[in-house]
């Protein structure tokens, strides 16, 4: 069973629809049951498995028996009968009637009894012979002779059968329309569902074509980044030197400085040229002098080289979590 939907048994139309059926239908199977026999046979008495069900019309019976009450009878052999018991029998104008046994009498070899309501002052007047006995009385429902009675009414039959039918009917309106909005309802979530996982669909493929986006430009900026960094560096590396340069240098250290710049400006053969001239036979202290700034100058240039190299894993880092 889905989730949200009603159990039958907790629906009241349905345990009302149960519960009159339960009370009406049997009894106008019954009342057309003994309504068919009474046209087949005339002259007895409808049964049903040996039972007859009689409608109490007087109060002759009470305070056991009341008007209106429905008994029942059970086919016995007459005589097997005893005093003190009830029992439904015809009298001379072929009318039931259910009294008690006050007496039992033989006259001309044929057995007979003597009858008489509780209710009633005097015996009944008339002897009840064994084969006008219909049965023993066995128990009663209080009112619903009186209601079957009623019910016997071709009239009242249909239109029983007709309500009962409408019943059924409206039951069944009631029960397709709950079912059309349930499944309404079902609709619209699935519907709802479908659009979210679109959506969400959507959004996906929109982040991830953004992440190959990312990915395609970021290592170019990447590289833009470090060229800009090599070109800082060298113009640092470029001024360094210069500002190194002390005034308590030596006239020589001037000399080689102003060398240096030449060697910016002029083909390397002729600087090379100059400083041969210039040399003087100081060579090995000079010699000595531009090794020492040599190994500073590649000192600083591996430490720039450092600098670039984690401004570099920096920037890779970052780039990554942007991409994350």
């Amino acid at each position: 069973m889905k989730k949200g939907e009603k159990k039958w048994y907790k629906s009241p139309s349905t345990w009302a629809t149960i519960i009159i059926s339960i009370l009406l239908v049997p009894v106008l199977l019954v009342n057309l049951f003994i309504i068919i026999q009474s046209k087949t046979n005339k002259d007895e008495i409808p049964s049903i498995f040996g039972y007859k069900p009689f409608i109490v019309l007087s109060g002759s019976m009470e305070s056991d028996i009341h008007k209106g009450d429905l008994i029942i009878t059970k086919k016995v052999k007459p005589e097997n009968l005893e005093v003190d018991d009830i029992i439904a029998f015809r009298d001379a104008a072929g009318t039931v009637t259910t009294h008690r046994i006050i007496d039992i009498v033989e006259k001309n070899g044929k057995k007979s009894f003597i009858t008489k309501g509780d209710n009633n002052s005097t015996q009944d007047r008339n002897l009840v012979a064994l084969e006008s006995v219909e049965g023993i009385y066995i128990g009663r429902v209080p009112g619903l002779g009186s209601m079957m009675d009623k019910l016997a009414e071709p009239t009242t039959i249909i239109i029983l059968a007709l309500g009962i039918t409408m019943i059924f009917v409206i039951g069944f309106m009631i029960s397709s329309k709950k079912q059309s909005e349930l499944e309404k309802k079902e609709y619209l979530e699935f519907k709802l569902q479908k659009e979210k996982e679109e959506m969400l669909k959507k959004k996906r493929l929109k982040e991830k074509r953004e992440k190959e986006e990312l990915e395609k430009t970021q290592p170019k900026k990447r590289i833009d980044v470090i060229e800009e960094d090599d070109t800082e560096e060298e113009e640092i590396e470029k001024i360094k030197p210069m500002k190194t340069v002390e005034p308590q240098e030596s006239i020589r250290e001037s000399r080689v400085s102003r060398l240096e710049r030449t060697q910016e400006l002029e083909p390397r053969k002729r600087v090379t040229r100059e400083v041969e001239e210039d040399l003087d036979d100081d060579d090995d202290e000079y010699l000595e002098y531009l090794l020492r700034k040599q190994e500073a100058k590649l000192a600083k240039l591996k430490q720039a080289k450092e600098l670039r190299e984690k401004r570099s894993r920096e920037e890779s880092s970052n780039i990554e979590d942007d991409i994350d």
